[in-house]
């Protein structure tokens, strides 16, 4: 990538990019090299620093450029110009020519070429914009076709003034709702660990309760319906009384199994309660983990203005070549110009890469803390520590995970592009088949995700390669299955209802603090805004809290692992994790005795079962077979 931005730069096209160019290949600002077969190419534009273009509200939406003849002038028009008289009058005043090049300015209202090499008139006021130095119109209406193809559900375009007019009436408020979601986010991750016991049961509770409530109603209204039925002897009737029959059924099954696999997971789901609460311990001990999101989102912010940077030097580099109108077009040709996938790619990947080593710099923390028995003994920035181990040892740990995500990332979206591409057009089948590949290679990535996120958590306990860590991580994971899928459940359902939570109690103070504003009549958009950026607040604090508390998982299933507590095998964990394996360990042997009990009485059934066994035979077989039996 950085070999694409050096060859962007060395063939002009930073240049071109800035400082503009006209339709016959000539750069603004600058003396110029004359291009074969090209007139009015070549010329001496020192004077001239800016791009204008004749047409500019003439906008190709498919090609994404303004279709118009574009020169090089010494100053922009900043007034409305309404005839040829006046283009000339600006013309000599000014000493910017907006015509041609072929023609003076004495010629603009006598030459009957000026029809086609003059500006459009009446000429809109215009200024230039900061860096670019292009001109453009300062009134932004005649842009309304390009603004109706980008938002087509504005077909009134006052609505769209009234939405814009709301938002820059309310910026002061938007930006105060949008800290208190900051605010409410962190909150919420220091008092989750106190709310985390009573929270997990209320849900379960809730989740019983509503299962076995929709359950009774479903069978309250089949017996009310059967009454009812007997009276009015109808098709429908018996159609209504079936589906309420197959839908109370199911719902029974539903809560059964529902109702099993929380008998089952109860445990499981006291471990979710104690890593909770650890992790709020965590945040106490690290608290710049709070801000690790802040960092991330710099560093992507950076990236991403690099890249785009370079994709648009890209879009200007090349060699100069004549369109079919007979101005210059600059065209990248031979393999050059693919270089632009190769961009794309580099930006999934490393997006991807950034992203890894804030897991892997989260993950290295938890595990330091985590493996200190004595915490005052911690480092004093457990998180820079991390961050010099990633630098200096697990670099290609993270390369090689973000690039396997990648991998299966770019098939997805080429499917999701050729879908798109294809929409309406393609038959049922086709349109199936490509859904259902999207959909796998989305799980795929979900999971290899998941996978690589534990992997960078081996790696940082172990300090072995991303294969090695992978492996390991996918054995811990497979032996404490049932727990990984209470901590998923559970857990990701806790901190989705915070999400839900920081989102509800924004938009709340929003409709409150709208509502006594008066300048405007249309608050719909500021509040949608607000609600949508609380949402990416909540979702980056509480994605950290998520990691963490993966972290913490596999670090306990690791010290249960090799660890049992006794002399020279002392756990890690903390006090509250310790209590979770000491109640499982006194369940265990209270289910060892009374698995002996009933073992005992599970013997005079046995001789019962055996006896009925022969008097079966007895019937069945004849009677020699039934000596040799016996």
């Amino acid at each position: 990538m950085g070999f694409i931005c050096g060859f962007s730069i060395a063939t002009g096209a930073a240049a071109r990019l800035l400082s503009g160019y006209d339709s016959y290949g000539n750069i603004c600002g600058q003396k110029n090299v004359k291009v074969e077969g090209i007139v009015n190419s070549g010329l001496d534009l020192t004077h001239k620093k800016y791009v204008f273009f004749l047409d500019p509200c003439n906008i190709d939406l498919v090609h994404q450029r303004i279709k118009s003849l574009a020169l090089c002038v010494s100053a922009c028009p900043r007034k409305e110009l309404k005839t040829l008289a006046d283009i000339q009058k600006f013309a000599e005043t000014n000493g910017s020519t907006l015509c041609s090049y072929e023609l003076q300015p004495s010629e603009y209202t006598t030459d009957p070429r000026a029809a086609k090499l003059c500006p459009k008139y009446p000429v809109p006021e215009s200024a230039p914009i900061p860096f670019f130095h292009r001109c453009a119109p300062v009134n932004i209406s005649c842009y309304a076709k390009f603004a109706e193809a980008l938002i087509t559900f504005v077909s009134d375009s006052s609505v769209l003034h009234r939405l814009i007019s709301g938002v820059m009436t309310s910026k002061e408020i938007i930006m105060g709702l949008c800290l208190l979601s900051l605010v409410l986010s962190m909150i919420l991750m220091v008092i989750i660990r106190y709310i985390s016991r009573v929270l997990v049961w209320i849900l379960t509770i809730l989740v019983i309760l509503g299962s076995l409530g929709g359950t009774g109603v479903l069978w309250w209204l089949y017996a009310k319906q059967r009454v009812s039925a007997s009276a009015v002897e109808t098709q429908i009737a018996k159609d209504n009384l079936q589906a309420l029959l197959i839908y109370a059924i199911s719902a029974t099954v539903f809560t059964v199994i529902l109702f099993l696999i929380m008998l089952i997971m109860r445990k499981r789901v006291a471990l979710t309660i104690a890593l909770f609460h650890v992790a709020g311990k965590v945040f106490i001990h690290l608290p710049l983990l709070v801000f690790q999101p802040f960092w991330t989102f710099f560093v992507l912010i950076l990236f991403w203005t690099y890249w785009i940077t370079v994709l648009l030097f890209l879009g200007t580099t090349g060699s100069p070549v004549p369109n079919e109108e007979g101005f210059v077009e600059f065209r990248m040709l031979g393999p050059l110009k693919y270089m632009w996938w190769y961009h794309v790619v580099g930006l999934i990947w490393i997006s991807e890469f950034i992203l890894a080593c804030q897991q892997m710099t989260v993950a290295g923390a938890v595990v330091t803390y985590y493996f200190t028995r004595e915490k005052r003994n911690l480092p004093f920035t457990p998180i820079l520590a991390s961050v010099n181990r990633l630098v200096c040892y697990h670099l290609g740990t993270v390369a090689k995970g973000s690039f396997i995500i990648t991998l299966v990332k770019i098939p997805r979206m080429i499917l999701m592009y050729i879908h798109t591409q294809l929409k309406g057009k393609e038959n049922a089948c086709a349109r199936c088949m490509l859904k259902a590949c999207i959909c796998c290679l989305w799980c795929l990535e979900k999971c290899l995700t998941y996978l690589n996120q534990n992997a960078y958590t081996a790696t940082a306990i172990n300090s072995t390669n991303f294969c090695t860590s992978a492996k390991d991580a996918f054995v811990i994971l497979v032996e404490n299955a049932l727990r990984v899928a209470a901590i998923n459940t559970v857990g990701d359902f806790m901190l989705f209802l915070g999400k839900v939570l920081i989102v509800c109690s924004t938009g709340l103070a929003g409709i409150m603090l709208l509502n006594y504003q008066r300048d405007y009549t249309i608050w719909v958009l500021p509040l949608i805004i607000v609600c949508l950026f609380a949402f990416l607040v909540a979702h980056c604090f509480l994605s950290i809290y998520e990691m963490v508390v993966d972290v913490l998982f596999l670090c306990f299933a690791i010290d249960t692992k090799y660890n049992d507590g006794s002399p020279g095998r002392e756990f890690y964990m903390d006090k509250v994790l310790m209590e979770f394996v000491e109640n499982s360990r006194k369940s265990m042997k209270e289910a060892g005795r009374g698995g002996g009990a009933e073992g005992r009485e599970l013997k005079p059934m046995l001789h019962t079962v055996f006896i009925i066994s022969l008097l079966i035979q007895r019937r069945l077989r004849p009677r020699a077979q039934l000596r040799v039996s016996l």
